[in-house]
């Protein structure tokens, strides 16, 4: 039976979407001003990466805490109260004038920002049905997209114009809006409280945790983000200082790209709900793991080149999330969603701060700005990919299972 779905259904994924483009631009901001805050705050790459990784640390273990209460509220309630403390964090950013302070602000925005994503989807996987989950992801998700088309060159614009802590600034402003659209028109989620189960808090997380079938789940969903979180920290500097994009010309390449992405993200979530989530992840996932071994060992490069590279891999990177976000919706039953949400949020992140640590010691910048060791990142990145899909098989056949019942 085809879901109808209503205004306020669009309206629910409009919003959620509008708060991940925030979100998510508040990660991903760092990369493009990676080349100035690296320079004005006189740090080293190491430096840099830890800075990326605090945050994902932050988020990560703040997710875990989080799990034990995710089911025992109004969904709507949880993703105000970390939203307001998003903004705030996001603000102290954008008056940061020092490394220490960046740094602390990071993991202060990094313990509200890291439990959004998994209220979001835990809302998702509340109102709409697995057979058009993919879609909503995949809409969701363009938010990747569009924080590049509109957000990063804006940010990257300003930056050029008032110093780089004024595209936190702008993000703040931007999110404060969200937050008050959410509080006046999206309606209380309060279906999982209909079927909760009467436990403490930290027992629930246990249970959540140990649960025999989540716990392949939450295997797989440690590798899953490898990817981003090892290439996109250095992404601008490997662009202009190895590949021989000028940073007059860096904005682009990044709107094109999140130009193809928004168009390409729709899609993608159309496919995985047509050709089968875990077959399209698979697919995805192969075709990232060639391009980032291409895009990893490329030289000085035409720019249009440059920008089709990154264009296609970022459409098979959002192709691999959106299909693995919507098969893992699938896995838990409802009173335990939301801690189970967290939980990989957590794990997603923690795995992906390790890996932007790691990142930062293969990959070194030498006294003219030629990043040396990408191609190594980039081998280390396509094999964690592969294990994933190895690692997803599992969680595909639980989700089957489930829903043959």
């Amino acid at each position: 039976m085809d879901f109808k779905f209503s205004a306020y259904h669009i309206f629910v994924v409009g919003v959620l979407a509008f708060l991940q483009f925030t979100v998510v631009l508040d990660f991903m901001i760092l990369s493009p001003l990676g080349v100035l805050v690296m320079k004005e705050l006189q740090i080293s790459t190491q430096q840099f990466g830890f800075v990326v990784s605090a945050y994902a640390f932050s988020a990560g273990t703040t997710g875990i805490f989080a799990a034990g209460f995710a089911d025992r509220f109004d969904r709507k309630k949880m993703l105000l109260f970390f939203y307001i403390g998003f903004v705030l964090a996001t603000f102290l950013c954008g008056i940061a004038t020092s490394y220490f302070f960046l740094l602390g602000a990071r993991i202060l925005t990094g313990v509200f920002a890291g439990v959004l994503s998994s209220i979001s989807f835990a809302i998702v996987a509340d109102l709409f049905p697995l057979q058009v989950r993919g879609r909503v992801m995949g809409f969701i998700m363009t938010a990747f997209a569009a924080s590049q088309v509109f957000g990063l060159p804006i940010g990257i614009f300003i930056s050029n114009l008032w110093g780089w802590q004024s595209s936190f600034l702008m993000i703040a402003g931007i999110s404060g809006i969200v937050g008050f659209v959410i509080f006046f028109y999206l309606k209380p989620v309060t279906t999982h409280l209909d079927n909760k189960v009467e436990r403490h808090a930290f027992l629930h997380l246990i249970k959540t945790l140990v649960e025999p079938k989540y716990i392949p789940a939450f295997i797989a969903t440690t590798l899953l983000a490898t990817g981003g979180f090892m290439l996109m920290p250095f992404g601008s500097a490997f662009s202009v200082h190895n590949l021989g994009v000028s940073l007059e010309d860096l904005p682009l390449v990044y709107m094109i790209t999140g130009v193809v992405s928004i168009f390409g993200g729709p899609i993608m979530g159309r496919l995985s709900d047509s050709v089968g989530k875990y077959r399209m992840f698979v697919i995805a996932s192969i075709l990232a793991a060639i391009v980032i071994i291409y895009y990893t060992r490329m030289q000085i490069t035409p720019l249009p080149i440059v920008i089709f590279v990154n264009s296609i891999l970022f459409v098979f990177v959002s192709a691999r999330m959106i299909s693995a976000n919507a098969l893992t919706s699938a896995v838990p039953d409802l009173h335990d969603r939301g801690a189970f949400m967290a939980i990989s949020s957590s794990v997603q992140q923690i795995s992906g701060g390790i890996a932007a640590s790691v990142a930062g010691l293969i990959v070194v910048q030498t006294s003219s700005g030629y990043m040396e060791g990408y191609e190594t990142l980039g081998y280390v990145v396509a094999a964690a990919i592969l294990i994933t899909i190895a690692l997803m098989y599992n969680v595909n056949k639980i989700v089957l299972s489930k829903h043959a019942k």
